[in-house]
């Protein structure tokens, strides 16, 4: 159990999580994956008290999301915006390239937050992507830096460790090594597709939700925050996203998270490509 279960009751949709950068991230967020209209939902979203929203290039949303954010009326101050480099094959320049193009979709002249997509180029583009995200945070482009599951190298390296690491994480799935690392070495952790992609089969899941009369999403949601967790569930229905974020009169008691924390079948539970395992 994280330090931030024992003030599970403290929990607010303003809640934040500070990062080794000295920015704060909230502590939840809108996922916004295969959502090609994402304007309904980032509008419900920041309607709603969400003050994060996280695309990427490679969902082809950009442009929509900044649009949003302006169309809302909340200040650009007031809210994180996350995105990630789809393709590292181009290196060093190639990186300060994307991020440029990202910044020009989004419409903004920052961004809070920008991930490594993808671990797959190899280590030598993976490192020398890095340093163009530290090489673009120094220019003030970004405001914190971030990248993928491979920490290690990058601390063998002897750069900056990441601020943050996104990672497939509920209860079916908890990457208890890499949590822990990321614990240790002072790296948030993100959890996507935190709601099991709507498979909410599981008995434990569904027992625990009949019991406090909730849905299962909200009962993931809550699990995440509950862990210290930074949550992105997804949702492209404004209804949906609302429900998700209705989750902070709720508290699950100690038994009920370690009766979802039982849940974890490690590699085999993972429901998306979980790139662990790549060189």
């Amino acid at each position: 159990m994280s330090a931030q279960d024992k003030t599970a009751s403290t929990l607010t949709i303003k809640s934040i999580v500070r990062m080794s950068s000295g920015f704060t991230i909230p502590a939840i967020g809108l996922g916004v994956y295969k959502n090609n209209d994402p304007q309904p939902a980032c509008l419900a979203a920041l309607a709603h008290g969400y003050r994060h929203i996280d695309s990427a290039q490679m969902y082809r949303n950009e442009k929509q999301v900044g649009e949003a954010v302006r169309d809302s009326g909340v200040p650009r101050s007031e809210v994180f915006l996350t995105s990630k480099i789809n393709q590292l094959d181009g290196g060093y320049n190639g990186t300060l390239e994307a991020i440029d193009d990202s910044l020009k979709n989004f419409g903004t002249e920052y961004l809070d937050l920008y991930l490594i997509h993808s671990p797959i180029a190899g280590k030598e583009k993976r490192l020398a992507a890095w340093k163009a995200l530290l090489a673009t945070r120094d220019a003030k482009k970004l405001r914190t830096d971030s990248g993928v599951k491979h920490l290690e190298e990058i601390h063998a390296a002897g750069l900056e460790t990441p601020a943050v690491n996104q990672i497939e994480l509920h209860p079916l799935c908890q990457q208890r090594d890499i949590v822990g690392w990321c614990r240790k070495n002072g790296v948030v952790v993100e959890a996507y597709a935190p709601l099991i992609r709507g498979n909410f089969s599981n008995p434990a899941l569904q027992e625990i939700s009949k019991k406090y009369e909730r849905d299962p999403a909200q009962v993931l949601v809550r699990w995440s925050l509950q862990h210290g967790f930074v949550a992105l569930p997804k949702s492209s229905n404004p209804d949906r996203v609302q429900s998700n974020a209705q989750v902070y009169d709720l508290e699950l008691s100690k038994e009920d998270m370690e009766e979802l924390d039982a849940q974890d079948k490690g590699k085999e539970g993972s429901i998306t490509w979980n790139p662990v395992d790549v060189d």
